[in-house]
Order: C-alpha cells, then structure tokens, then sequence
C-alpha cells in the first residue's frame, strides 16, 4: 500500500511533489500511479498523441530487428516523486527494480508507467489492443537505443539525468557526435534507462530478492535506508519541506502537551504520596518549634556526628609473621649480663618493663598502649585540658625505649661497619670511639658500649670527651674510678675535674675536689666561681681576693668580689679593677650603681660621664644601642638614676642634629613597647631639655606620664609644658581635665582661666569650659560662656554646643531661635539641619521635620545621617514605599557607601522582604565588597549552615574589620564556645577601641559567661578608651536624659538596649 502525500511547494514551476512511505522498505519500490481528474490538484494531462512525424507506423513483427526502425519516445513530464536516487549507495548506476505488474487499464484512462529516477519506459497499452501478453510489434522496446538517443527530445521534451545516476563527484557524460555513431553499437549504459552489465545481473538479482543490501548501513530510525539519499543535493525544497513538516510535528506535539504534562504531573503526585520526604515528615513538628521559648531552645543538648562516613571501618587481614617481630622476641629471651641506665639509677633493683621476656607479643603492644594512655590521662589537666608533661624527663624515657623496626637494624648495621673500619684505621680518632660507643648504646648493647670506651681510654687517654663518655656510660660506683683515671692522665682538664666534683654527694668531698682542681689549675675562672659558690660569705670573699690575684683580667671575679665587700672597699676592689681591665665598660657601671645604692646622685652622673670619656681614650667605640641596653639592665636592678645618667650621657651619640627629635621619639617608643618605662622617661626627659618648645614631645611624655605615671608627675608634666609652650591649647585642655576627673573642679576652672588669658582667641578654650561647667550641673554658667563665645563671632560648634543647653533647659522655643539663627549664618553645617529635624520629631511635627531634613538635603546633598534620618521619618510616617525611595534616591547620590545599603536592607528585613533584603546585600557587597558593616550584617543574615564559610569570606575581604570579627564572636557566642568568643571580642576591641557596640557586645557576653573580675577588666578597659562611636552606643549617649552619664553608665544602658533589639529579633521570627 502506498501512501501519497502531496504539497504544492510551488504550483507554478510544477516540480516534483514528495512522497512519504508508511514503512521505510517501500522507499526501494517503484510505485504505479494512475493519473485521474479526482486524484491530483494539478490539471490532468491531456490523453497521448504522438505526431507524425515521431512514429510513422507501429513496428511489425519484420521490423522487429531491424536496428533503423524509429522508436517511440515517451512523453517528458515531471514526476510526483522526490528527486532522489532509489539505486544502490554502493552501486549508483546499478539500473531500476522491476515495477511490480498490474491490471491493463481501461480504455477511458491514460495509463503510463512513470520510473522514479528515469530509465526505459515500460510499455504503454491504451484503447482496445491492451492486454495481458505484449504481442511481438513491441519487442524494439525491450532493444538497446541507438546511439545519441534521447527521449522526448524530438518533441521538444529533454530527458535529464540526476546525480544519483552518475554517481557521487563524477560529471555528466558528454555526449558523442550523434551522426558518427549511427552505426555503432550502444556504449555500456549511463545514466537512467541505459540498463546493465553483464557482470551486474546476478547482484541485482540477489538485490532483488533479498529486498535490500547487506553492505548498506543499518540505522535505528531509518532501517536500511540512511544512505539512500547521502549522495543527493539538498536545495531550498527539501529545507522548506523539512521546516512544514517540522512545524507539524511541534503542533502535533502541543496537542499532546498538556495530556502528557498532567499525565507526568499525576506519575510525580502518587511517587510523592507513596514516597514522602523527611521534611515533610516531620513538617507538623517543625510548625510546633514556634512555641519552643529561647530559654528551652538554648538548652538542647548539643549532639555529636554519629553518621557512619566518621566511623572507621575495621579490617581484618592475616598476614605472614614479619622479621621484625621475630627479631624482636629474640632480642626479649637473649640474657644480658648488663643493667640499663635506668636500672642503674635505681641501684639494680629495678626491671624495667620492656626488658621483661613475654612470650605473648600481642599482649605487649596492648600493654604499651594502655600504660602510655594510663600515664597521659594522669598528667593531664581535667580543668584546661592542658598537659603538664615534663618534656625533658618525658624524651629521657623514650630514650630508654629500643626501637627496632627493619630500616633502624639495617642502619646500625651498617653504621656498625663503617665506626669499625674508623677505628681500626684510625685508632687515635677520639670522636670514633664515642660514636661507636653511643651506637651499642642506641642497639641496647651496654656492655659492648662500655668495652669500647674502655678501648678508646687507652687508645686516647689525652682526650678529655673519652673519658667524659666513659664516665657517663659506666656505673655510679665505676664512674670515680673512671673519672680518677682520667685525672691523672690529664690533670689540666677543668671539664674533668667538674665532673669529678659532680659525683660526689658530700659537700666537703667536694669541696677537697675542687680545691685539687685549683691547685692543678689556678687560672681556670669556671673552678674558682664553682667553689666560690660552695663557700659562705666570709670564705668567698678570701677565695674571691685570691681568684683575682690568679685571674685579674676576669671582670666578673672583680664584679664578684666589689659585691661582697662593703662601700670602701668595693671601690678600692672595683678601682683596682679599672686600673687592671680599663677597657671594660662594666666596671664603670658597677661603680656607679655602688654610688646610687649609697645615696651618692651626682657622683654617679660624674662616674658615667668619666666612664665614656676614660673608654674614648683608651680607643674604645661607645655604641648608643649597647649604652641603652645597659641602661634598661640597669632599670631592670633598680638602679634608675644611673639608667638616667647612661641615656643622658650616650643617647646624642652618633645621632646627627637634624634627626635627633625624630630618633629619640621613636627609642623612647621602642622601649615603652619593650616594658622599660624608666628609661623611656628619661629619654624624653632630655629630649625635652633640648627641645623645649616641641608641643609634639611634651604631649607624648604626658601620655606616657598618664598611662605608668601618677597623678602629681603628670601635672607637674603639664605645668612645666605650659610654662615653655603657653599657646599649645592641647596642654592646657590636658591639665584640666586630669584635674576634672581627679575631682578638683575648681582646680580645672583655674587651668582654663589661665589657658584664657593665654589664648583669649580659642574656641577649644570656651568650649572645654562650657563642657566643664555643663557636665557638673552648671547649665547657667556654661550658657553665659556661650553667650560670650556667640558676641565674639563663634563658630558652628558654638551656636550647637547653644542648642544643645536649651534643649538640656527644656527651652524648645530657644532652641529652635538658636538654630535658625546659626542656619542662616552656616547653612552648610548639617549638625544644625538635624537636630532641627530631631527637635520637631520630638515635637511630633512630622511636616517640619521633613521639611527640615529636605532642607537640609538640599544644601548638604552627601551628609549620611541627613538622609538614614528622612528614610526613618518616611518609614515611620509613610510606609516603606516611602523610604525606599528615598534610600535609592541617596543611594544615587552618594555611591558606594555601605551605610545607605545597610539601611536599605534592614529596612526590607524589618518588614519581611527577606527575598529583597538579600537582592540587596549582594547588590551591596558588589558595589562595597570590602565593607565590614556589611560584612556584618550579611553574617548576621546568613542561615546558620552558612555563617562559618560566609564569615571567612567576610575576614578575607574586609581586611580584619572590627565589625566583622565581632560577628564571628557573636557566631562563637551562640555555638557556646565561650574561650574563642573570649578571643575574638578581645581581638575586635584591640583594633578599635572605639566602637561603643562591641564593648556593649563584649561586656554582655562577660556578664552571661564570665566571672566578677573578668566583667571588671572590661568595664575598666571601655573606661579608659572612651569610645564615641557606635549605632547603638550614639543613640544612647545623645539622648537628653543620658547627657550627663559617664561610660560606664551608658556601657550599661547600652547592653540592655541590645537584648531588648534581640528579643524584638526573636519575636519577629517567631
């Protein structure tokens, strides 16, 4: 059955239409078509009438074979088949399959035959000679065709050929000279209808009933026709053919879309149903979790990693016994005639444990595991956690353990070889026998150890190490003798005769040695100073006098003997001492703290100054940085005034004149770092004897004073600055307030009295005696020097320092005068602008206080807290709708500034924009990405599986900022890791000190986890830096009824603003 699917791709061209086959094997068969009216869209064709002179007569059976005979030339019409070629891939010009036979037509239809890709007609029957057998008149159509014959030509009908009958890449053959091969036979057939080969009947016929060919490559889709058409061209047709039918094919499939989407929808919703998830599972109970209070919720417990990826797996393989192990037993049973060094110790009434033969090996090494964890858990603190193990006595007990493992044997083995063949070739070689030696004693081998220390005794005997190692390697009771030995084979050695000395228990014994040792070497000092210290005060100091007689030239013995004498008779020693050694730079110093200890001050500025002078004569080099490191050695014995007379003395030295200022600051800096206040002192001391004037100086000696000194030295400090620097308003204000904060108010009215008469120009003056009288409860007084300071021309701070009194007053009308009146003189002071806008906020006169800050905006256009206040009015007043706006319209104008976006992001997250909120973070973080604001707060927002990789971002990006490693404190605090929250909060105040909200954070997390002290290191800590900044900190410091609080106070009331913000924090997300 074939199936005929027509389209008009182009009705006036007339091309061939295409035809689609129900299954792919009928692309190889060639289809009968009969041509009706009612059949086909195109016009039928006219009924068959050959001219005249096309066919004279119908052939006769007589012509049948005569080769001249005119043939009949059928009509050239185009076909309703695709141009492609239905021939072989492999074989091209391999001729048509036979169409299939068929009924004879009637009389009333044209019936022809019409081959799909060319070749000889088939005969046609028409009219009443039709019939089933071809009578013998039509055998000519069954002949070859003359030579240059082609069909239709001679009606006007050309015939054409296609590339699939010449084959791929091979041109059209040209056609030979028509009127020169009249006579000769038909070349072998090319192209269509030109028939076959000889040679090609039997593969056609194979062809033919197998129905396709085996060489031809099978696709799943196709069958056997993919290669059908490889060779064909493709033109505009079939691309537009293939877009139709393409088109189809999607409309086809929309149709079945939404069935077969709802059919999967359905497969998914049953899947779900019979398979559920855990969370959905358990999604009644995580609803109920918003009942869980935070106090039920802080006290789960936390729950370790029981999952199975952490669990090491245990195998069990049996393997063959190694060599190592066999070893090491036979080592257990051998009997060895020798005690180890630990035995020895205890005297030889001791086993030690891994020198007991076991025969159960498996139990050893359980039993070295379980004693090894027995004694950790011992040493351990239960508290910290921290061990107390005593590292040296720990090795020394490893020492005792032999390790043999194959590569150790191998190596003593050959270590063994290679001292041997040292020894034997170089008997004299001290430092071979001793390697040899420690080498049995690494194998566990003692006794061989000791035979040949004893080999290398008489081989060396005038080698102090041999008999050192022989003394060590032998037994308490062997080691005298050794020692002996080795004295009076070297009698000159100090090492031996110290040695000598050490075995013996007995104070007098040694004592006898020592004064041996002495009478065989009289110029040792380590032997005088060894026995010296044996001796009580009265016999040290003889030995003392007779040591420096035999070792003058050693200055400690000097140094010694001047310390245990009295005042006269240290200096007779200490200047007999320069007169021996008057290079020596100690000796000087020795003196001079002889004097200060007695009370002689100004002999010791004298002894120093003729020190540096006796050692420039005697050629010596006065190092500056040795003289200063003396001097902190000096400050650290307790003797500052000659600490003070050594800087004053050598600090100029080999500094040049122009970098003398900036040098002696930055020594008298490094010594305050190192702990050395005194000589810090005294360095700026007389830095400040040169440069009077230098208000720099004087204000870093006053912060040093401030901070190591007291009360009085500070203030004699400052007066004395202000004596040599009148105009440094600095030093004035610092006086003052140490006499405020000591108390003294009108100590520090008269500071600023005199600071007035000194500087009667000075704004800082009028203000710092406004903050005086202010703080202490004086608001009459502080307005009058407002008052004055506005009549002299005061600057913006005047006229707010006003606003701020009248507002303390409670005069709004005042206050409200004030600031116009200084807007209208500094409108671009946005000070001004905000606290017009605060005061009618407070008033809950919304329009002027949106008109102010409008105002304000206009004149100040990048003043932050101009537009985070308007945005807050907005959101209060108007919605977010309102406030959003304006946070884009100052997001605009200002920038990459991470305020604006942090307040855009709370302000999306305080009405549950969580979405929006972190479009805008990342918005943010893209334009800021080194802010630690926002940093923070992306920490802050981050879901709590995320917190500890988005915090080690944030510590990367934003260089360490404050804010941020507050963060991970917090993230610490909430894990209840108290010792890391501790660090990290410590870490956040130690960058910037400044920021009141960490020292907020810091001191709520002492009051939850820490002790009274702890809380009281903070509290005193905040204290003394002061902080001023801070979003929680400002708000409580600058309302009206917190003015006159100290830090302290508002370091309290701050904490409790941050847990109300928390637990409004915690209802929100409930």
């Amino acid at each position: 059955m074939y199936i005929l699917n027509s389209r008009n791709k182009n009705k006036q061209s007339g091309k061939a239409k295409y035809l689609s086959y129900s299954s792919p094997k009928e692309q190889k068969i060639y289809s009968l078509v009969t041509w009706k009216e009612n059949r086909f869209t195109e016009p039928t064709l006219p009924p068959f009438k050959p001219k005249p002179n096309q066919i004279k007569r119908p052939p006769s059976d007589s012509d049948s074979d005569s080769d001249s005979a005119p043939r009949l030339q059928p009509l050239a019409i185009p076909s309703p088949f695709p141009r492609k070629s239905h021939r072989n891939k492999q074989n091209p010009n391999s001729p048509p399959l036979t169409p299939p036979p068929r009924s004879p037509p009637s009389p009333s239809t044209l019936s022809r035959h019409i081959p799909l890709l060319g070749g000889m007609q088939a005969p046609v029957n028409t009219g009443a000679n039709a019939g089933p057998s071809r009578p013998p008149k039509y055998d000519f159509l069954n002949s070859k065709p003359p030579a240059n014959y082609v069909a239709g030509l001679g009606r006007g009908a050309t015939g054409f050929t296609t590339r699939s009958d010449i084959g791929p890449a091979r041109a059209a053959p040209d056609l030979p000279d028509r009127s020169a091969a009249l006579g000769a036979a038909a070349p072998a057939a090319v192209g269509r209808g030109r028939g076959k080969g000889p040679g090609e009947e039997e593969e056609e016929d194979d062809a033919d009933e197998k129905g396709y060919d085996e060489n031809q490559k099978f696709d799943e889709f196709e069958g056997n026709d993919v290669g059908l058409f490889a060779s064909a061209e493709y033109d505009e047709d079939d691309k537009e053919a293939d877009a139709v039918w393409e088109a189809i094919d999607e409309r086809m499939d929309s149709r079945r879309k939404d069935r077969r989407e709802a059919r999967l929808k359905e497969e998914i919703e049953k899947y779900r149903a019979s398979n559920p998830k855990i969370t959905e599972q358990f999604a009644d109970l995580k609803r109920k979790l918003v009942e869980v209070t935070a106090q039920e919720w802080e006290n789960i417990p936390e729950i370790g990693d029981y999952s199975s990826r952490n669990k090491k797996k245990r195998f069990e393989s049996f393997v063959p016994v190694p060599d190592t192990l066999l070893e090491k037993a036979r080592q257990e049973k051998e009997h060895v005639t020798a005690l180890d060094p630990k035995s020895r110790a205890a005297g030889g009434t001791e086993t030690p444990w891994n020198q007991t033969p076991v025969t159960d090996l498996t139990a050893v090494g359980e039993g070295r595991g379980t004693v090894l964890s027995l004694k950790l858990d011992r040493l351990s603190d239960s508290v910290s956690g921290l061990t107390v193990v005593d590292p040296k006595g720990y090795l020394t007990d490893l020492k005792s353990m032999k390790i043999t493992s194959d590569a150790e044997i191998s190596d003593i083995k050959k270590a063994r070889l290679l001292l041997k063949s040292v020894t034997q070739t170089n008997p004299k070689h001290a430092p071979g026998w001793i390697a040899a030696a420690r080498l049995e004693e690494i194998a566990g081998k003692i006794q061989t150890a000791r035979q040949l220390i004893q080999k290398a005794c008489e081989e060396c005997p005038k080698n102090e190490d041999v008999w050192l190692e022989a003394c060590r390697l032998a037994s308490p009771d062997e080691a005298k003798a050794v020692i002996a030995r080795g004295v009076k084979a070297i009698p000159h050695s100090v090492k031996l005769w110290l040695q000598a000395a050490k075995l013996e228990n007995d104070q007098t014994t040694k004592k006898k040695v020592l004064m041996k040792a002495l009478m065989q070497n009289s110029d040792s000092v380590r032997l005088w100073m060894a026995a010296v210290e044996l001796e009580n005060e009265e016999n040290a100091r003889v030995l003392l006098h007779k040591a420096v007689e035999s070792c003058p030239l050693h200055v400690n013995l000097w140094l010694a003997l001047a310390k245990l004498e009295t005042y006269d008779q240290a200096r007779k020693v200490l200047n007999q001492a320069r007169k021996k050694l008057p290079k020596e730079r100690a000796i000087w110093i020795m003196a001079a703290k002889l004097e200060e200890a007695n009370g002689n001050t100004e002999s010791v500025y004298k002894l120093i100054e003729r020190a540096i002078e006796s050692l420039q004569k005697e050629g010596m080099e006065i190092d500056r940085e040795d003289w200063m490191k003396e001097a902190e050695i000096a400050e650290q014995a307790g003797s500052v005034l000659t600490c003070q007379a050594i800087i004053k003395t050598t600090i100029g030295i080999g500094v040049e004149e122009e970098d003398r200022k900036r040098t002696w600051v930055a020594d008298a800096e490094e010594c305050k770092k190192r702990g050395s206040i005194e000589t810090a002192r005294a360095i700026y001391a007389h830095a400040l004897s040169v440069f009077l004037t230098k208000k720099s100086i004087w204000i870093k000696a006053a912060q040093l004073e401030k901070s190591h000194g007291t009360r009085e030295s500070l203030d004699a400090l400052l007066r004395r600055a202000v004596t040599y620097k009148p105009q440094a308003e600095v030093l004035w204000l610092m006086g003052a307030k140490e006499k405020w904060l000591a108390g003294d108010v009108p100590a520090a009215r008269a500071i600023l009295q005199e600071a007035y008469a000194a500087i009667p120009d000075s704004e800082e003056i009028w203000l710092a005696a406004f903050k005086l009288e202010f703080e202490n409860h004086e608001p009459e007084r502080a307005r009058m020097l407002l008052a004055k300071a506005r009549e002299r021309g005061g600057t913006e701070r005047v006229w707010m320092k006003s606003a701020i009194v009248e507002r303390e007053l409670g005069n709004t009308e005042e206050e409200r005068r004030l600031l116009l009146e200084g807007l209208k003189l500094f409108p671009k002071f946005f000070k001004l602008w905000l606290m017009l806008g605060q005061m009618e906020d407070r008033l809950s006169k919304i329009d002027k206080a949106k008109l102010a800050y409008e105002n304000g905006l206009k004149h100040c256009p990048n003043c932050i807290p101009l537009w985070l206040s308007l945005a807050n009015l907005e959101e209060k007043t108007n919605g977010l709708s309102k406030a959003r706006a304006v946070l884009t319209m100052a997001r605009k104008k200002n920038p990459q500034n991470p305020e604006l976006w942090v307040s855009a992001v709370r302000a999306e997250s305080r009405h549950g924009n969580k979405r929006e909120a972190e479009t805008l973070m990342a918005k943010a973080l893209q334009e800021c990405p080194q802010s630690g604001i926002l940093w923070a707060e992306s920490i802050e927002m981050a879901p709590l599986p995320q917190k500890k990789s988005k915090s080690s971002d944030a510590l990367k990006k934003s260089n360490n900022d404050p804010l941020v490693i507050a963060a991970v404190a917090r993230l610490f605090w909430a894990e209840r890791k108290v010792v890391k929250a501790r660090e990290w909060f410590n870490r956040a105040v130690t960058v910037n000190p400044d920021l009141g909200d960490v020292w907020a954070c810091f001191y709520k997390f002492e009051l939850q986890h820490g002790d009274e002290e702890t809380q009281k290191e903070v509290l005193r800590r905040c204290v003394n830096a002061e902080p001023k900044h801070g979003e929680q900190w400002q708000m409580v410091a600058k309302a009206v009824e917190n003015s006159h609080l100290g830090v302290k106070a508002i370091l309290k009331k701050v904490v409790v603003a941050l847990g109300k913000e928390e637990n409004k924090a915690l209802d929100g997300m409930k």
